[in-house]
């Protein structure tokens, strides 16, 4: 498992997070999480980098609040909501992984392990367009 690490072209020009070519799952627990990730580090599919990010991470780096303020970010559309919901569910507890998803069927190798999880939110995040996965 790799160490998550922000860069600039996971933002949008305004500073968003928006990771193109990502996948961004949250876990109700840091054990699914891990649990998910070992499965897809040893299957056959194409996860090269799974990147866990615990809770404080996501708050830290993606929301960019401290944690503890009650404040919201204040939205910038579609990815601005995307990242209010990782903040209340990141508040709750909730882990993340994230990957780079190389094409559709591995979209869906991806699903199918982190619907074992059971995953809380999932999103694709595309060039110009963000899909939930279900």
């Amino acid at each position: 498992m790799k160490e998550f690490e922000l860069t600039d072209s996971m933002l949008t020009m305004g500073g968003t997070f928006y990771p193109k070519g990502y996948a961004f799952i949250t876990f109700e627990t840091e054990a699914i999480a891990h649990q998910v990730a070992k499965e897809l580090e040893t299957s056959d599919s194409d996860a090269h980098e799974v990147m866990l990010l615990s809770p404080a991470t996501i708050l830290r780096q993606i929301g960019k609040t401290d944690g503890e303020s009650e404040v919201d970010l204040p939205s910038v559309g579609t990815e601005g909501a995307t990242v209010l919901k990782y903040v209340k569910l990141a508040r709750k507890g909730h882990w993340a992984l994230m990957l780079e998803v190389p094409s559709d069927e591995f979209a869906e190798q991806l699903m199918v392990a982190a619907r074992k999880g059971p995953f809380s939110y999932a999103q694709r995040y595309h060039l110009l367009a963000m899909e939930d996965l279900e």
